[in-house]
């Protein structure tokens, strides 16, 4: 595991889109996915600005969202509305260039994405309670694949969604496992601010178990992890 404490959350997203950057101008087929959500909001700002700046063909990276959860009359469901918002359209990717996970095809995906020459990079962030991807602590196990959760109302998934989302929760989750996950040929894993820092002492120093089910990336042979400092501050020195 690489360990990169940055002074801040600018620099962490600047480290961060560089290495994106780097794997995205490679003279081949690339397979990213990408997180959504509020960690890497400046990295993605940052890319959009690095890609007007810097000339390579970008038509070679293929995006693939590692989770999904449906959502009451809506075509797209809420990472892909959140992917499309703050990563798709700012960076301008192309529909073709987008290989949608959801409820009718994830049950193939793992070949869809062998057959793709597998994935090359994975950025994740973490969140308080350890999840990575949708792989939430008493949902996941470290011999899954890409799976499907099922979701009803009253259950603690429903609310926890039904708060997250101006939209009715529909039926389902689904998303990247441990497997396919560790699968992939690079991770980064990144988080900031004082509030992740407990669990990012869990993951990367505790044991691991799947209570804690990030804690498993520890076992990927190419793991880099971006924490800014206030993230990184209950770690052992």
């Amino acid at each position: 595991m690489k360990l990169l404490v940055t002074e801040d959350y600018e620099t962490l997203s600047q480290v961060t889109a560089d290495l994106i950057l780097l794997k995205w101008s490679e003279n081949h087929r690339v397979n990213l996915a990408l997180t959504a959500g509020s960690s890497p909001k400046r990295t993605y700002e940052i890319l959009v600005e690095r890609l007007r700046a810097v000339q390579f063909d970008q038509s070679l990276a293929h995006f693939y969202n590692f989770d999904e959860i449906s959502l009451k009359d809506q075509a797209d469901g809420l990472t892909m509305q959140a992917l499309m918002q703050e990563l798709f359209q700012p960076l301008g990717i192309e529909d073709e260039n987008i290989e949608v996970l959801d409820a009718e095809n994830y049950q193939d995906y793992d070949y869809q994405i062998a057959e793709a020459g597998g994935l090359d990079l994975v950025l994740m962030g973490i969140g308080e309670d350890g999840h990575f991807c949708g792989n939430l602590p008493g949902f996941t196990s470290f011999d899954y694949g890409v799976y499907r959760v099922p979701i009803a109302p009253g259950d603690d998934l429903y609310q926890l969604l039904d708060q997250a989302t101006p939209h009715t929760p529909g039926t389902e989750m689904v998303t990247f496992g441990p497997q396919t996950v560790l699968a992939a040929k690079e991770l980064v894993l990144i988080a900031n601010g004082k509030k992740k820092a407990a669990i990012i002492k869990q993951a990367l120093e505790g044991p691991i178990t799947e209570d804690v089910p990030a804690s498993v990336l520890r076992l990927h042979p190419n793991l880099t992890v971006i924490l800014d400092q206030e993230a990184a501050s209950e770690l052992t020195e």
